[in-house]
């Protein structure tokens, strides 16, 4: 299903936190860190939109002595959930890190998160470490990578 994915704009940061604090009970960005990644050079966000209104967006942060991009978040309207929202925006992510010359995405995700698991196997990243105690509740996460590679526009990546 097809997704009009663009960049979003300051006047998107009320529908981005709510987006947030709706998908993430906890471990969640704050008006101020997401308005800040928003404007950062070393940040790629996109956003999902749909008849006007934003249903998810995607985040990923970037140094400029690394070639690996870190997904840092994945977050869909909980309303949207299972129409392919979060495989769209991921598809995206990963072009734009293309596009900036990156070649690998790394993440973390909960351990008891059954359905983002799912997202990143499908996609192709691999798992490669887990830590410990990393998220506000105890909670470990466990870590993916996926080495990223040219992108035919009609199918993804080749």
């Amino acid at each position: 299903m097809p997704f009009d994915i663009r960049t979003p704009h300051a006047r998107d940061l009320e529908a981005l936190l709510a987006i947030e604090n709706a998908a993430f009970p906890g471990d969640r960005l704050s008006r101020r860190s997401l308005r800040r990644l928003m404007e950062a050079k070393s940040a790629i966000i996109c956003a999902t939109e749909e008849d006007g209104r934003i249903i998810g967006y995607a985040l990923a942060l970037t140094r400029r002595t690394s070639t690996i991009a870190r997904l840092y978040s994945i977050a869909v309207d909980p309303a949207e959930s299972g129409r392919g929202v979060a495989a769209a925006l991921l598809l995206e992510l990963e072009r734009r890190v293309l596009d900036r010359g990156l070649r690998a995405v790394r993440l973390e995700v909960r351990e008891d998160n059954e359905g983002a698991i799912r997202l990143y196997q499908r996609a192709g990243y691999h798992p490669f470490g887990r830590y410990e105690n990393y998220y506000q509740d105890g909670m470990s996460a466990l870590r993916y990578e996926k080495a990223l590679r040219a992108f035919n526009t009609e199918s993804g990546p080749r």
